[in-house]
């Protein structure tokens, strides 16, 4: 078996690469302020980069940063002034999309290795050859690759391999959409893109004629989850399973990659039941408020893995609250509540130093000990009793299976 396969997750925010790496992430992706897509993230400055980068190598872990949007000319200032900035933090790797980048860092010698990244659309093995002998360490492959096509590309070049394994997908091929340019002005390929995929528009037959229809049509595609595949992607030699969701929230991050964390975990222990993957993908379809299917993967996609008429996106409101401290003299728990939650629910507790537990909420009581009805406020410290010891940083969610 090749080396231990990378868990690589995003994170939009300092905060959100502490939640990845306590909840078993091995590295993360990160933007910083310039020259990164998903400029809507809070993205990190220089300083920040080079704290996340000492952070993380305290833990034996590692920062990969994005620099992989599409340059146009005056994009290109200062370019190499910041890539000599991220040697200087200790950034293990870049993730590019142009060859101006390559050829940056190979010219002025700048000790950094190179990760191509998705948004090039590398679907063959001719093509990662050509980014291998470019200097390229890793190829990130695009998410239309089957299972087969990704390990002939293992097989025959010889390079890292990075594919996605959860989150969301792009209705073109990732990198080659111009919808948001089209529509908004905003420039997908540089960090504007406007989701044109996921709105709503009306049909007109040729004759220009409305179609009337209780749902307007929509190109969105379904998420992406291959954690029923993990077994294979190991087995094939995959480098690293990415993560999508530099946007997402800090609950979302914790309970993916705590999930994959514990599924990769068990494959390499053989303990990797069927049972047990049923109850890791009921975990990924309630974090998520999108459906998911294995896209690409293991087969062409059809209908299923496409909404074309209408879809509802729920707001997840499984994510109740953040502990804060246990005091094991008193047994009382302090917790960040995040969303509404009442004396006699029944939740569960999660986090990367305890196995998971229901319980049901007894009398809860705010930070002066005043008694609640409810935990209504969002952001409000409360408190309440529990027999087990959880630690900071641990999870409450409404227990759903």
């Amino acid at each position: 078996m090749n080396k231990r396969i990378e868990l690589l997750s995003p994170a939009g925010n300092l905060e959100k690469l502490k939640i990845a790496f306590l909840y078993g992430a091995d590295a993360c992706y990160i933007g910083g302020r310039n020259f990164s897509l998903r400029a809507n993230a809070t993205n990190f400055s220089i300083e920040e980069i080079a704290y996340a980068c000492t952070y993380a190598h305290s833990l034996g872990k590692k920062v990969h940063v994005t620099v992989n949007i599409a340059f146009h000319n005056e994009d290109v200032n200062n370019l190499k002034e910041y890539l000599i900035n991220l040697e200087e933090c200790g950034v293990d790797a870049i993730i590019v999309s142009d060859p101006l980048v390559i050829d940056i860092v190979k010219k002025n010698n700048i000790n950094i290795a190179i990760h191509m990244s998705t948004q090039i659309s590398s679907l063959n093995y001719e093509d990662v050859l050509f980014w291998k002998n470019m200097g390229c360490e890793r190829v990130v492959l695009g998410r239309e690759t089957s299972k087969e096509e990704i390990k002939e590309i293992i097989d025959k070049t010889g390079i890292d391999i990075e594919c996605f394994v959860h989150g969301a997908m792009c209705s073109s091929y990732s990198g080659r959409c111009v919808l948001s340019n089209y529509f908004t002005g905003r420039d997908a390929n540089r960090g504007g893109c406007a989701q044109i995929c996921r709105w709503t528009f009306p049909l007109y037959d040729k004759d220009k004629k409305k179609v009337e229809s209780d749902t307007e049509f929509t190109m969105s595609t379904k998420d992406l989850s291959l954690i029923k595949y993990i077994g294979e992607m190991i087995d094939i030699g995959i480098a690293s399973l990415k993560v999508e969701g530099r946007m997402r929230s800090n609950y979302y991050i914790a309970t993916v990659i705590s999930t994959y964390r514990e599924a990769i975990d068990e494959y390499y222990n053989n303990n990797l039941t069927k049972d047990k993957i049923e109850y890791y993908s009921k975990i990924l379809n309630r974090v998520a408020n999108r459906e998911s299917t294995d896209q690409f993967f293991n087969k062409f996609p059809g209908v299923e893995g496409q909404y074309f008429l209408g879809r509802q996106e729920v707001s997840n409101q499984d994510f109740l609250g953040i502990v804060l401290d246990y005091d094991m003299n008193t047994q009382m728990v302090s917790l960040i509540q995040k969303n509404y939650f009442k004396k006699g629910l029944e939740v569960e507790m999660f986090g990367p130093n305890i196995n998971a537990f229901s319980f049901i909420i007894p009398d809860i009581y705010d930070e002066e000990g005043n008694l609640l009805e409810v935990a209504n406020h969002p952001e409000q410290i409360v408190r309440f009793k529990l027999n087990k010891e959880v630690y900071k940083d641990d999870i409450m969610r409404i227990k759903f299976i």
